[in-house]
């Protein structure tokens, strides 16, 4: 009896034993690269959300990077690959970049992770494939190592600007910079605010850099749903910006610090991206939309079809959620101070209402992008080649010095934006004084590397190697 009981025993702590699985999240999404930059960016902003921020920024945190290798066959290859790698450039840098911008880390986690971004296409002059948050809050572009080596040596004073201006500017806001390695293949994302936000449908977008040579859309991208003019279809069209109060003044004011600082650090072929929201037409479109929805799956429980329809057209009557009570007018917390008009436009950090003297109500969205073309040999060659072509006509394209890049596109801006202001008009002289330029460097220090091991996981937190400054980073 006593063997049988024994023998019992162990059957049934045989039966109760239970295998170890790994707890690893995995992103779902349709593209592998896109789930590992999920995971990777999940893994690393969470990581260092629970690291308190430096006190102060070291030279040494502009070189560093936080990588992690992650090499698990548990994995479904249809969703995720088994092995990859994933690089966190300058962590404590853009993590406070971020801050000085106003975007809130959990945030930025969770408009990143939540959901898939969606892939849009690419229509700006730089390659690159483009994707957006799943909120529209947020840019992801694929950049190549050329742009990732620019972004590096511009990346001190870039910050050192951007905290001198309390966030302040319209340049590209620049939160994130990320490597994934899937296979043998290498791919650099940039996280970057969205300058059109997600609360608000564009209806008209410009491209608008203050030339007129070469810049006119092509017929194909007119024909396009939402195409992206340029500067003589905007000329043609005598459109005018109607801004309110001085927010043409704070226009020209930060468009004009920004493009000195471009200009000290020999930058240009930027465009000023204009995005124009149609608040009449919105309203018009949203209500064709209420009048051509499908009829409500009979599932739907008939209390929540009723509340859908009554926001619905709590929204037409109002314009969309945008519209807050004019008894108590919200101001935006972005780049512009100018009263919003009665219009929310707190999240949205590039946006700015038209004024009471425009014949329709518009909302604005301004901001630079672009910005990362170094003016060395190739672009004075182009220059050089095109001042052959063009003749006295070369100083109208794209491709000039950068003080006289900046100072054309604040010209253009300038005649083109009216403001019911009454204080003076902002003028630029032709002879102004030279802007210091600031050094280009890329060169850096050698490697140092703190390795630690958790499991098949290991992270590495080092400076940048030399290979940066040949623009072919390993």
């Amino acid at each position: 009896m006593a063997g049988k009981s024994k023998s019992k025993s162990r059957k049934i702590r045989t039966g109760h034993k239970k295998l170890l699985v790994p707890k690893w999240k995995l992103f779902r999404t349709k593209e592998p690269l896109i789930s590992v930059f999920m995971w990777g960016v999940n893994h690393m902003v969470g990581e260092l959300m629970h690291v308190p921020p430096p006190a102060l920024l070291m030279p040494d945190d502009f070189k560093a990077y936080s990588k992690v290798k992650v090499s698990n066959h548990s994995f479904n290859k249809d969703v995720m690959p088994s092995h990859f790698k994933f690089k966190d450039y300058c962590p404590n840098v853009f993590r406070n970049i971020r801050e000085q911008f106003g975007v809130d880390q959990s945030e930025y986690l969770c408009s990143l992770t939540m959901q898939e971004p969606e892939s849009k296409p690419n229509e700006s002059s730089s390659s690159g494939r483009l994707f957006i948050s799943y909120d529209k809050q947020f840019v992801i572009k694929v950049i190549d190592s050329e742009a990732i080596a620019e972004i590096h040596s511009i990346l001190p004073k870039y910050h050192e600007y951007v905290v001198e201006q309390h966030g302040k500017t319209l340049l590209p806001q620049y939160l994130g910079l990320y490597r994934i390695t899937v296979d043998v293949g290498e791919t650099y994302m940039l996280v970057m605010r969205n300058i059109f936000g997600g609360k608000y449908n564009i209806h008209k977008k410009y491209d608008l850099k203050g030339s007129t040579v070469q810049r006119q859309a092509s017929e194909k991208e007119k024909s396009k749903q939402l195409p992206t003019l340029k500067d003589n279809d905007f000329l043609e069209e005598n459109y005018k910006l109607m801004l309110p109060g001085d927010a043409k003044s704070q226009l020209m004011k930060l468009l004009k610090s920004d493009t000195e600082f471009l200009t000290k650090m020999h930058l240009m072929d930027y465009s000023l991206l204009l995005g124009i929201h149609d608040i009449e037409l919105e309203q018009q479109l949203q209500k064709e939309r209420v009048a051509s929805s499908s009829p409500v799956d009979e599932e739907c429980p008939a209390g929540l079809v009723a509340e859908l329809h009554q926001q619905q057209l709590s929204d037409l009557d109002s314009g969309g959620e945008q519209i807050s009570p004019p008894e108590s007018p919200i101001h935006s917390a972005g780049a512009f101070t100018t009263n919003s008009g009665g219009l929310n436009l707190d999240d949205e950090f590039f946006g700015i209402p038209s004024s009471e003297e425009s014949p329709r109500k518009l909302v604005y969205f301004i901001g630079l992008v672009d910005i990362l073309t170094y003016y060395g040999v190739k672009k004075r060659t182009e220059s050089a080649a095109k001042t052959v072509k063009y003749g006295s006509g070369a100083e109208n394209t794209s491709t000039v010095k950068p003080e006289q890049y900046a100072k054309r596109l604040l010209e253009f801006v300038n005649k083109n934006v009216s403001s019911p202001s009454r204080s003076h008009p902002v003028t630029f002289p032709r002879d102004t004084a030279p802007v210091e330029s600031y050094p280009h460097p890329l060169s850096m220090d050698p490697i140092v590397s703190v390795t630690a091991e958790a499991g098949k996981m290991t992270s590495v937190t080092m400076s940048i190697d030399e290979k940066l400054a040949t623009a072919s980073i390993k």
